[in-house]
Order: structure tokens, then sequence, then C-alpha cells
């Protein structure tokens, strides 16, 4: 079977990719900082009759990191990996004259050090699958300049850099940067908690836009989630 390791993988975007993965038959290594949710959330996956290890902890620890990646080699190895947990930086969201700037060196450490460094953590287990995959949660905020959202984004920028530059260094990888679109998580809600009345989607409609990722195997690049399941 394939493994994926998910960060950020107890709710959300996270939990909602891995139960679909889970159906497909993936055995998953998934991660976040509540232990307590977390396991709910493997039980949960632990339905579909596949492998699951949960490892609770903060991807900014390097020996987290490192769990992860033995866990996946544990299973047999790792296929995917997607670097989705992430902190805004400031909750809710503030303009950049009120950014505080502990709160950005968090969203860069955890967005973009953090992943950069599980990803180097990964390499020689991803190098060994014949569809080896880096997928890293990007986020419309990296590529378009919206009020309050300009430390949030500049760690979506780098981390959009990042993962092209290691499409390129590592071409025998698939690296995709995937823009999901705004949904209904407790991120946005804590970043613009104003918001709260808008209807959004929810990230298990945002989901079958990573598995045609998977599925098509397009070149590396970034890719937007909701245009992906407009294409048919």
């Amino acid at each position: 079977m394939p493994v994926a390791v998910i960060t950020g993988g107890s709710k959300g975007l996270g939990r909602a990719l891995a139960a679909a993965l889970a159906g497909r038959g993936w055995d998953l290594v998934v991660s976040a900082r509540t232990a307590e949710v977390l396991e709910r959330t493997a039980e949960g996956l632990r339905g579909h009759g596949t492998r699951v290890v949960a490892v609770a902890g903060d991807v900014t620890d390097a020996g987290h990191r490192a769990a992860l990646v033995a866990a996946a080699d544990g299973l047999g190895g790792l296929d995917l990996l997607v670097s989705n947990a992430s902190v805004l930086g400031a909750e809710p969201l503030v303009r950049l004259d009120s950014q505080p700037l502990a709160g950005l060196r968090a969203a860069l450490e955890t967005n973009v050090v953090a992943a950069l460094g599980l990803v180097q953590e990964a390499l020689p287990l991803l190098r060994g699958s014949r569809a080896g995959t880096v997928i890293v949660i990007s986020s419309e905020a990296a590529a378009e300049a919206y009020e309050t959202w300009g430390g949030y984004g500049a760690s979506k920028a780098a981390l959009d850099q990042l993962a092209a530059v290691l499409a390129v260094e590592e071409p025998g990888l698939r690296v995709w940067a995937v823009d999901p679109g705004d949904m209904d998580t407790d991120l946005y809600e804590a970043a613009v908690p104003a918001d709260d009345d808008e209807v959004r989607p929810t990230p298990e409609s945002v989901v079958p836009g990573f598995l045609r990722l998977l599925d098509r195997r397009p070149v590396s690049g970034r890719y937007a989630a909701p245009a992906l399941l407009d294409r048919g």
C-alpha cells in the first residue's frame, strides 16, 4: 500500500485528505499538536481498514519531524508528503503596521522552515518511491495582496518558492503547491472572525482536486484545487 505523511492531520483539510486517502487504501502517518484530537481522528481513519500511525507533536521540532519519517519507514516507505500544518502569525489577522514580529517569525518557522526541514528528513524515502510526491498547502494570499493577510501570505509565498526550487532540484519527484481556496476551517475562522456568517466550502469539497492531481500526476507546479475540479 502507498504511504502518506500528513501534517496538521487532526482536523480541517488535513483530516479530510487523510480520510479520502484511507478510503483508497493508503497507509497514513498523521501529525498534529493536540494528542487527544489527533488520536480520535486516527481511530476514525482506521475504520477504513488501513494502518494509521498518529504522532503528536510540533513540526517546528526536529525530533518530531524525524519521528514522522521513521513512522513512515516503519509502514514500508513514503510516497506522499503533505505539509499542511500552518499558523497565522496573528489571530485575528492584522495590518502590517500592527503585525507582531514574533508572530511573523512563528509563521515563517512553522509554514516555511519546518516544511523544508520535513522535506529534508523525508527525501531519502521519497527518492526511493516510484511515485514520490510532495504537496505543500499554499494560499491565494501567497499571490495576491489582501489587506491584513500580509504576514501569513508572505510565509505562503516563501513556501511556494521553496516548492518551485525543490521541483527543479528533484526532477524525479512531483512537487505541487496547492491553493485549496477559502474553506470552512478553524484556521479561517481565527483569521477573519468577522466573516463567520459567510458560507464557505467544506474541506471535503476540495479534496477531489487533490485526488485528481494524484491520479493524473501533472508536472510539478502551483495549482488551485477548485480550478482542478472545474476542468472535469
